[in-house]
This record gives C-alpha cells, sequence and structure tokens, in this order.
C-alpha cells in the first residue's frame, strides 16, 4: 500500500512542477501579444499558478514523508518529524530533497508576484527558470547521478525532463487557449491572436520533443547498459516500454495536429471548426495519455534499472541475437527484404501525404509494409534461448577460475572435445553432431554465458553432450565457461605482437591476485588508471639474462614510463631460487597466485606465425605482456616467436610512452563474462 501511496505522491509532485515549467513558458509565449494579459483564460491560468507551487510543497512534505519510512523501513517514522530532520541532516537523499524544498518555497514567491505583478512577460520567464531549477536540482537524487555524479552524467537527464516539462506542462495551457479562442462567442482579434500563439507554441514544440527523444535515448542506454535483454524480463524494462509506446502515439497525435488540424484554424470556412474541434478532441487525448506517461516517468525513476537488474530467469523459449545468426546467406537476404520493405513503408507515408489519400489507406499501406518486414526479417534473427540465458555469473573472470576450469576441463571434457577445445577428441568422430570447435571459432562470443551454463548442467539432446549437474558443482561449470572464454579469447588475441595498436584496446585479459616475495599483494585491476603493467612470466634459469635487462631498465620504466613491473615465474621455484632472483631486485616476484596466472595467462601464447594448435599446445618459456591503464592487453613479446623486440629497452619504452599518451577509449573490462 505505502508504494502505492508513494508513486501517487511522486507523481503529484512531479506533475505540479512540470505544469509550472510549461504552463509559464506557454504564458511568456502568450505575452508577446500585450492585449493577452487581459484575456480570461490567461488570467485564470496565471492565478492557478500559486495554487500549483502548493500542490508541489504539499506533495514534497509527503515525498520526505514517504521517504524517510522507506529508508527506515520503520513505517511510523512516516509520520515522525524527527526521523524527517534525521534524513534530511544526514543522507544526500535528504540534502537534496532540502535544496529541492527551499527552490519550491522560492518558487511560491514567484508565483505570488506574477500574480500580482504589472502586465509583462518577463515575471513569467523568471518562474519558468525557478520551476526548472526545481526540478532540476531533484535529479541530483535521481538513477543517473547515483553512480557519477557529474555534469556529463546527469546533464542528458536534467534536459530530457526539463524539456519533456516545457511541452507536457504546456499542454494544459494550450488546451486551455483553445477552447477559449475556439468557442462560438469568441471575438474575431481573439481568435487570430490566440491562432498566433498556439502555433508558436506548436513550432517551439517540435524541436523540443526532438531533444527530449534524443536525451531520453542516451539516459535509457546508460540504464540498461548492455542488458537490453532487460527491456523484456524486469519491472524497469517494461515501465521503459510503457513510456515509449505512450509517446509513440503522443507523438502521432502532436504531428496530426501539427501539420493537418493546425493550418485548418488559419482558414476563413468550415475548415477552421473542423481544425478547432479535431484539436479540442485530440489534445484532451493527449493531455491524458501525458499523464499517463508522467506516472510511467515516476514509476520508472524509482525503479531498479535494468543494469543493476539480475535475470534470474529469461521467460521465452527464443532471443533475437545478430551475432549468432549473421553469417548465415538467409539470413542476410532477409534482412535485405525486411529493411527494402520498411523503406517502401517510409515512402508510401510520403506518396500518401502528397497524393492525399484517404486516412484508411495512409494508415494501411505504410503498417502493412512494416509488419510484413518485421515478419520476414525478424524470425531470421531469432536463435533458442534458455530460462539461464541472460543469467549473471557469480565467478569472476580471473586466473583462479580460468586454472581450476582448466583442470576440470583436462579431466572431463577432453575425451570429445579435444585437449585445446577444438573439437577434435579421440571420442569426436563417434558421434552424429561432432564437438563443436570452441577454440578458434567465436561460438563464446555468438552464445551467452548463460547459454554454455544451461548446457553444461542440462547437456545438449540429440547430441553426446552430457549434462554435468551431478558431477560438477554449479560454481565449477562457472569455472569451465571461464576457461572456454578465455581459449577463446587466446586465439583471437593472436593478432597481438610486440608494437601497440594506437588506439585500439579490444583484448580483455583476467584479473589475478597475487602476493609477492617481500609480503606485498595486490590485483590487476589496482593499478587501473595508475600504471601501465609490464607483466612478465619467466622460467629460471632460461630467464636469467631478461631479468637482468629488466633490473638494468627498470629506473626508466618505472620514472618516466609511468609503469610497474610484477615478474611471474613460470616453474616452481624453491627459496634458494627465489632468493637469488630477488636478490637487488627493484620490482616484486610473485609467490602466492604465480601458478594460476601462469596457466591462465599462457592462454596468450598463439601468435599468427605459430598457432599452435596441435595436441595439447607447447607454453613458451618466457612471455611478458603490457597491459594499459585502463585494464586492456595491449601488447606481447614472445622472444621465441618475435625475436629481440624487448630486448631493447629502447623499443619497450616506446610501446608504453604510446600507451600513456591515449585517453579512455573503452569502458574498463568487466568482471564477468556475458
Amino acid at each position: 500500500m505505502i508504494e502505492i501511496i508513494a508513486a501517487l505522491i511522486r507523481w503529484l509532485a512531479l506533475a505540479s512542477n512540470m505544469i509550472l515549467i510549461g504552463g509559464c513558458v506557454f504564458l511568456a509565449i502568450a505575452g508577446r501579444e500585450k492585449t493577452v494579459f487581459d484575456s480570461p483564460w490567461f488570467t485564470r491560468l496565471t492565478r492557478l499558478l500559486p495554487w500549483l507551487t502548493v500542490i508541489l510543497l504539499l506533495g514534497l512534505l509527503g515525498l520526505l514523508a514517504i521517504t524517510t519510512a522507506q529508508i527506515t523501513g520503520i513505517a511510523e517514522s512516516a509520520w515522525r518529524p524527527g526521523a524527517w530532520l534525521d534524513l534530511v541532516q544526514k543522507t544526500r537523499i535528504g540534502l537534496v530533497w532540502k535544496w529541492r524544498a527551499a527552490s519550491a518555497l522560492l518558487l511560491f514567491g514567484v508565483a505570488l508576484y506574477v500574480r500580482f505583478a504589472p502586465k509583462a512577460r518577463w515575471p513569467y520567464v523568471l518562474c519558468a527558470i525557478i520551476a526548472a531549477l526545481t526540478l532540476a536540482v531533484g535529479s541530483l537524487a535521481s538513477h543517473s547521478a547515483a553512480g557519477d555524479l557529474s555534469v556529463i552524467s546527469v546533464l542528458p537527464y536534467v534536459l530530457h525532463i526539463v524539456l519533456a516539462s516545457v511541452w507536457a506542462g504546456g499542454l494544459p495551457a494550450f488546451l486551455t487557449l483553445l477552447f477559449a479562442a475556439t468557442e462560438k462567442q469568441s471575438h474575431k482579434e481573439t481568435y487570430q491572436s490566440g491562432v498566433q500563439i498556439l502555433k508558436r507554441f506548436s513550432a517551439m514544440a517540435l524541436p523540443v520533443m526532438v531533444v527530449v527523444v534524443a536525451t531520453g535515448i542516451i539516459v535509457a542506454d546508460r540504464m540498461v547498459d548492455t542488458s537490453y535483454a532487460a527491456l523484456a524480463a524486469t519491472s524497469y524494462g517494461w515501465f521503459l516500454n510503457t513510456k515509449v509506446l505512450l509517446l509513440a502515439v503522443i507523438l502521432a497525435i502532436a504531428a496530426r495536429a501539427r501539420f493537418s488540424w493546425m493550418p485548418l484554424l488559419s482558414q476563413n470556412d468550415e475548415r477552421a471548426a473542423v481544425g478547432g474541434r479535431g484539436l479540442r478532441r485530440w489534445v484532451a487525448v493527449e493531455v491524458v495519455l501525458a499523464s499517463a506517461l508522467v506516472l510511467a516517468a515516476t514509476l520508472l525513476a524509482n525503479t531498479v534499472p535494468a543494469k543493476h537488474t539480475v535475470i534470474e530467469e529469461w521467460p521465452y523459449p527464443f532471443r533475437f541475437s545478430i551475432d549468432a545468426t549473421w553469417g548465415e546467406l538467409s539470413v542476410v537476404i532477409r534482412a535485405g527484404i525486411g529493411v527494402t520493405l520498411l523503406v517502401l513503408a517510409g515512402g508510401a507515408v510520403t506518396i500518401g501525404r502528397s497524393r492525399r489519400w484517404d486516412a484508411k489507406w495512409r494508415i494501411a499501406i505504410p503498417a502493412g509494409l512494416a509488419i510484413s518486414a518485421l515478419a520476414i526479417a525478424l524470425p531470421s534473427f531469432a536463435v533458442q534461448a534458455f530460462p539461464e540465458t541472460y543469467r549473471k555469473t557469480p565467478v569472476p573472470f580471473d586466473a583462479i577460475s580460468i586454472a581450476n576450469g582448466a583442470t576440470l576441463f583436462a579431466a572431463n571434457c577432453v575425451p570429445c572435445h579435444g585437449p585445446q577445445a577444438k573439437g577434435n577428441g579421440v571420442l569426436a568422430k563417434t558421434f552424429a553432431i561432432p564437438p563443436v570447435d570452441l577454440l578458434t571459432e567465436p561460438h563464446t562470443a555468438k552464445h551467452t554465458a548463460g547459454d554454455f551454463f544451461h548446457w553444461l548442467t542440462y547437456g545438449i539432446p540429440g547430441t553426446g553432450m552430457p549434462a554435468w549437474a551431478d558431477k560438477l558443482s554449479e560454481e565449477d561449470r562457472w569455472d569451465v565457461l571461464n576457461f572456454l572464454h578465455a581459449i577463446s579469447r587466446g586465439y583471437q588475441a593472436r593478432l597481438i605482437n610486440p608494437y601497440v595498436a594506437p588506439n585500439q584496446p579490444y583484448v580483455v585479459p583476467q584479473n589475478f591476485s597475487y602476493s609477492t616475495h617481500d609480503g606485498a599483494s595486490g590485483t590487476l585491476k589496482d593499478f587501473r588508471r595508475e600504471k601501465v603493467v609490464l607483466l612478465v612470466l619467466f622460467s629460471w634459469p632460461e630467464s636469467r639474462v631478461r631479468i637482468d635487462q629488466l633490473r638494468s631498465a627498470y629506473t626508466t620504466l618505472s620514472g618516466s614510463g609511468n609503469t610497474v613491473v610484477l615478474a611471474v615465474p613460470m616453474n616452481d621455484l624453491t627459496q634458494q631460487e627465489i632468493a637469488t632472483i630477488t636478490a637487488d631486485l627493484p620490482f616484486p616476484v610473485a609467490t602466492q597466485g604465480a601458478s594460476e596466472i601462469m596457466r591462465s595467462y599462457s592462454l596468450f601464447r598463439r601468435t599468427l606465425s605459430n598457432p599452435d594448435l596441435a595436441g595439447e599446445g607447447t607454453t613458451p618459456k618466457h612471455m611478458e605482456f603490457l597491459i594499459d591503464r585502463y585494464g586492456f592487453l595491449r601488447a606481447r613479446w614472445i622472444p621465441a616467436v618475435d625475436g629481440a623486440g624487448w630486448a631493447d629497452s629502447n623499443a619497450l619504452i616506446q610501446q608504453i610512452e604510446q600507451l600513456n599518451r591515449e585517453t579512455e577509449i573503452r569502458p574498463a573490462p568487466d568482471d564477468h563474462v556475458h
């Protein structure tokens, strides 16, 4: 019950604030006509402004009470001013509420002044600005400001909601003037003046709505992130879909009003009356739909964003995926036909308008073409889905998980899938459908992590793939999945060489934890936004010369190069060997976690000249990796394959300097596979 009351209170506060913005903007536009200040409709709207601010203040007070009860978890807190005071003084939400309430009180004073002010436009402009400020302050407690309180994160949301208020909040005033101007007893001067005001507002509404739609896409994309499937499986997605659907209907009505009915108002015959009746009827519908849209927006703003929602169970037996289907010729052909039909649908709209088709044909023909386009194209992008398809893996994509997955894969999967998951195990030829090649083919990119988890859990009917739920724990199955992603990424990374490709971060390495010979510990992620990491996988004593080279160059690397060097032994070392290696060594050597790091990063051993696909594969004795400040693997040197390379410290420093010149190009890698 409290959630329903909270939604209504939030809607009341938001709607009154939006009407204050849009109403004042509309009245400021109308104020260009000096005679309008004495009009009854103008006077009525002006008198409503203080009452709207009172409603806004009451809504904010109710919002404070409801928020206090929700945060404390005690329903009685909604009636205790002391609890309100604690919230206002001790929380960010309370601080934002205090600023918004102060702005609303200022707005009340301005609205009273406007009520009794001299007849001029500027008081209405001032009122609109203060009302917009009141609404903008509330955005500091929105989802957009929750993760990163910055101008870049908040500005699109502020523009979206303020400009939406200019349009939606102005509709009641628009409708009021429309009825006043088009009623039978209105004077000709009143009618003509009203029509001009309506046209000015309509002309302004078009660019405003373009920006509203653009900023709405930006905000929605940030709240959904890459989890677009959540639009069909979460409360946030359904509220957003409802909002978009209502907006689409409203925009259709607005387009008809602007291009069909508004021009009729300027006629001197019966067509003006037809235009007036059409506008009154449909703008009234538009106002109702706009109210519903504001309610949907209110619910959306108080629902957990899709990017933070875990889809525990996908409710549909299919999903749409371009990545998993695009390689087939039939898909390309069907998609081409669909695009062609959509283009024809757009052309039918233009032709129908220019040749004045009947309304039913102007709707039926484009709609039929669009529906046909979707019916032909969409099914070709559909692939099978499972309840686990969009489940997020609870196990991080790190060296420990990958190393454990490698062990489990070797113990259970090699007879069928082969030692490197190429689908060439000794039993592969005994199956009617051979195991797929998970190494060189991008299956892990075409299917979700949840798909693989489902197959590992329940098997694949009609093939030799068995169910592993009884033999492997859930965490073990996720580890195997992480290993499969790691080997696929390792193969795709064979293009990497000792030279950094400028501004092209695309290989995501796994995170790892380590402890060093001097007692320090940490993770690879600790260096993000701080240092370039030179990860050195070495064998002893084979790498003795290279370790000495790095010892000599370390001052330059760590100073001007802004680089941290981390050495990881690839073979088991005795305490005496560790002491020998680390004597006077200026950079750390990993002792704990080294085995997992070696096993997982050895998957990046493949190069174009040495794909290493036969048997179990051969790990080089020495490998080095450059990982940039944003967490991407950018260069790799394998002496046995690449020759001298970074043995020349100047060549290595040049690559590091390239990385230090770069700014962030892509968001930092996620901790989990998808």
